[in-house]
């Protein structure tokens, strides 16, 4: 058991992540966004390693979700849909509980946009809204669902309406709307140190594309 911070953003992804890890990192803090990059480590079993991943094997093999990621002191990006692949440690109760057992140091960020935005964003990432999202086996989005703006808006809001009810009244979880004015500030007394640099990371290169009405 650890009395160590340790940040593990929640959100999903296009929600900001990368601009999270970024401003994570330059305020001091080792963040893994994603996957584990080579550059990161000298350990053959992580370079290259899906975060969700390496959770997963930490819960099932040891009970703690953090199992071998101690040089890490975040994670900004959890979940992994590729390469047959599809994690979701940020939809799991009992791995975030037992992260919150085993870990009690640990703060819970969940990056968020408005439903609608994160949802025209995922359509514009690659194939992600058009072919992963309904491909996949996701909680809360079985497969077959999430090719229409309706469908993801509702299971975006499902999604944060879910960690609200697991973290209500807990002081270590906060909700985080990266596109609010005071979100460096926000992020900054959550964490209880300096972030010297809050912008927009990894931006999606497709123009906005307004997409069908939602009823």
């Amino acid at each position: 058991m650890s009395d160590r911070m340790r940040v593990i953003n929640l959100g999903l992804p296009k929600s900001g992540t990368t601009t999270l890890a970024h401003a994570m990192r330059v305020s001091g803090l080792k963040i893994a966004d994603y996957r584990i990059r080579r550059r990161q480590t000298q350990d053959p079993a992580l370079r290259n390693a899906f975060v969700g991943e390496l959770m997963y094997r930490g819960y099932f093999e040891t009970g703690d979700p953090l199992h071998g990621l101690d040089f890490f002191d975040g994670f900004s990006e959890v979940s992994t849909l590729r390469e047959g692949h599809s994690l979701w440690p940020q939809m799991d109760w009992a791995l975030i509980e037992a992260i919150r057992t085993h870990h009690p140091g640990a703060r819970f960020l969940a990056s968020w946009r408005p439903p609608e935005a994160l949802s025209n964003s995922i359509m514009r990432w690659s194939n992600l809204g058009s072919e992963r999202l309904p491909d996949g086996h996701i909680p809360g989005l079985p497969q077959g669902y999430g090719a229409t703006p309706a469908q993801r808006v509702q299971w975006i809001c499902g999604h944060y309406a879910h960690l609200e009810r697991i973290f209500q009244n807990d002081e270590r979880f906060m909700i985080l709307d990266v596109q609010a004015p005071d979100a460096q500030t926000r992020l900054g007394e959550f964490l209880n140190r300096e972030i010297p640099w809050w912008g927009k990371a990894n931006r999606n290169r497709k123009p906005f594309r307004q997409e069908t009405e939602i009823t």
